[in-house]
């Protein structure tokens, strides 16, 4: 049977598309949970890197805070990841539930916090943040695999 055929129902395909986001998610986590505990001061005031001091702008520097965020994000890397290796239905769900837990709150913070940022950066914050609030619950809804009807 060839690779393609292997995906060609649709509960393959359902179960392709939650892992490779699981797994997109958790390789975006990665270097946000990295970077603070590496370097607390340069995220601080370089984040995200291509437009820098989103996070400098928005108050002093406490790298307790920053160094407990980045190790919030590698958890939550290390539970998509391990969600798309283990491949179940639940653990994915839990593992985009987790995701959306932190998503949402930081999505309605920033979301009400923009003002003092440049209007290219406001809508930069409020679209990324939003994505890490609403592709968790896609990840979580993709329907999962029927179960077989048994037969008499």
């Amino acid at each position: 049977m060839s690779r393609f055929a292997a995906l060609s129902s649709p509960e393959d395909m359902q179960r392709t598309i939650t892992r490779v986001l699981l797994v997109v998610f958790g390789l975006v986590e990665l270097p946000v949970g990295l970077w603070p505990l590496l370097s607390p001061d340069g995220f601080y005031r370089d984040f995200p890197g291509f437009r820098t001091g989103w996070v400098a702008m928005d108050g002093p520097f406490n790298e307790h805070l920053l160094r407990d965020f980045g190790g919030l994000n590698l958890a939550l890397a290390a539970i998509l990841i391990g969600a798309a290796v283990i491949g179940t239905t639940a653990v994915a769900r839990l593992a985009a539930l987790a995701t959306f837990l932190f998503g949402l709150p930081h999505f309605l913070y920033h979301l009400g916090h923009v003002s003092h940022f440049e209007p290219v950066d406001q809508v930069l914050i409020v679209a990324t943040t939003a994505l890490g609030a609403v592709l968790p619950l896609v990840v979580a809804l993709i329907p999962s695999k029927r179960a077989t009807p048994a037969t008499p």
